[in-house]
């Protein structure tokens, strides 16, 4: 009865905090009224140990079934986001507790906020939890492999709803946009009924920041600009960057590049990505050093990483914001066609800088992440981008997180590696096309291929080639060439 499931959601819900016993007739009207139910009947509850998202679906399911709402994805999101809409505070409340447990310490503030996030079902836990992830020890650390499977798969009923829908509303304008906070979504646009923004200040300017809904690493979030306006690296980038470590030191944060290729999956809202995790690139040890004459206090170094990556490190940020301009500027405008690098086509500009930002034991950390994204002939993805030996794993975009030695791999991997390992294994010839090279060089490769070794060799394989996939995108390569085609560029920033 829906009745038992509503009261033991109420339970749950009280037992996260989220309200107090006292809000419990108030919370179950508010949903009885989503729901359509006229009338309540009080009943035992039943015992349960479901958590709070299958008493959602639960809830959804009856809903749909009373003909309450459609089965379409988007009404079921929408019914889910609402529900959980009713026993959260408003935005500014959020806020001002926000910044009371900032004045004793920014992490209770994160934490608290990051909770709230997760048990009011705005970060998708449940659906997270079915992502296949491994760390995997490769020549340039130990690397993070995702296979995606939180987001779930559109029906044909959505899409043909997709299809049909009118694309002539304009609001909220992008869905990085402060009026998503609250929305309660339409078909093409994601319900945010349960979503929650925390107000910021960097380098004088209005920011917000939020969790992702589905987090890829811990407490993966999106700082984004009130207005709305297109990616820029720039001076700015860094400053904003830099403020924000100083006001949360225990989070990193990030920029996706600024030009199509190499930059993220939304370039129109000028954003970026934080979050409280420690990945391989941020432990990779310095190739080499070198000497920034006109910032001589700052200690600058290449990273012993697959993307060609400057860290500079100082105690004062400010001077990281103008070496870090320093180095833009000049990287802008920088070609050496003998590794096949030109900044200009026809006036259309192909470098920019992937930048992030952290504080390490008290010191300032700024890394810039040389990118470039022309396109040739022959690669025509993009000559510093994953090339086709490797699109059989990642034909996407190589943006912050990836850079960052995080892969975010396709859902499609899922069978297709059981059918590579089945392959190897010797109980089945059916592998997709786009792998059979692969799959016939780990044959070559591993001889003595049984149950208790296969997953290992697999996912050392995928580590591999995900390695391959930064190779391809470094426009520096590690090797002898490559590293001397560095160093000419760093001479550059001294004359």
């Amino acid at each position: 009865m829906p009745e038992q499931i509503i009261e033991l959601l109420i339970d749950k819900v009280i037992e996260a905090g989220l309200i107090e016993e006292r809000d419990r007739i108030y919370a179950r009207n508010q949903i009885l009224g989503l729901l359509k139910l006229d009338a309540f009947t009080n009943s035992p509850v039943l015992e349960e140990n479901a958590t709070i998202p299958h008493l959602l679906n639960q809830l959804i399911d009856n809903a749909v079934k009373r003909g309450v709402i459609g089965g379409a994805l988007d009404e079921r999101e929408q019914l889910d986001a609402q529900l959980m809409n009713v026993f959260l505070p408003k935005p500014s409340e959020i806020n001002h507790h926000f910044k009371q447990l900032y004045q004793v310490d920014p992490t209770k503030a994160t934490d608290y906020f990051y909770q709230l996030s997760q048990v009011s079902n705005y970060i998708q836990t449940e659906r997270i939890a079915k992502n296949i992830h491994y760390k995997t020890n490769t020549s340039y650390g130990e690397m993070d492999i995702t296979i995606n499977l939180s987001k779930p798969e559109k029906d044909p009923e959505q899409i043909k709803r997709e299809r049909e829908m009118k694309h002539d509303v304009q609001y909220p304008t992008c869905l990085l946009c402060i009026e998503n906070e609250g929305y309660m979504g339409r078909t093409g646009h994601p319900a945010r009924s349960n979503h929650r923004i925390i107000d910021l200040t960097l380098a004088g300017e209005s920011w917000f920041f939020q969790y992702s809904p589905y987090v890829y690493y811990n407490e993966h979030s999106i700082v984004l600009a009130k207005e709305h306006r297109p990616m820029v690296i720039s001076k700015y980038t860094f400053a904003r960057l830099l403020d924000f470590v100083q006001q949360f030191p225990h989070y990193f944060i990030g920029s996706n590049a600024d030009l199509p290729i190499v930059g993220g999956s939304i370039l129109s809202h000028d954003h970026y990505q934080a979050g409280h995790y420690t990945f391989a690139m941020t432990v990779a040890e310095d190739a080499f050093h070198f000497t920034l004459d006109p910032f001589p206090e700052i200690r600058a170094s290449v990273l012993n990483w697959p993307m060609s990556v400057i860290r500079l490190r100082h105690q004062d940020p400010d001077q990281l914001v103008h070496a870090g301009d320093h180095i833009l500027t000049a990287w802008r405008n920088y070609s050496d066609e003998r590794v096949d690098l030109i900044a200009y086509t026809e006036g259309r500009p192909h470098n920019t800088i992937t930048p992030i930002a952290r504080q390490n034991q008290g010191v300032f950390e700024l890394d810039l992440v040389l990118r470039n994204n022309r396109t040739t002939a022959e690669y025509p993805d993009g000559l510093f981008h994953p090339h086709q030996d490797v699109h059989h794993i990642k034909k996407e975009n190589i943006g912050l997180i990836e850079v960052m030695g995080l892969a975010v791999l396709p859902p499609r991997l899922r069978t297709e590696l059981d059918q590579v390992k089945n392959y190897l294994l010797g109980q089945s010839n059916s592998v997709k096309d786009y792998h059979q090279q692969w799959a016939m060089q780990l044959k070559q490769t591993y001889s003595n291929v049984n149950q208790q070794n296969i997953d290992h060799i697999i996912e050392q394989a995928l580590a591999e080639k995900f390695v391959k996939v930064l190779e391809d995108s470094g426009v520096f390569k590690t090797n002898t060439i490559g590293r001397e085609a560095f160093k000419r560029f760093l001479k550059t920033l001294n004359s």
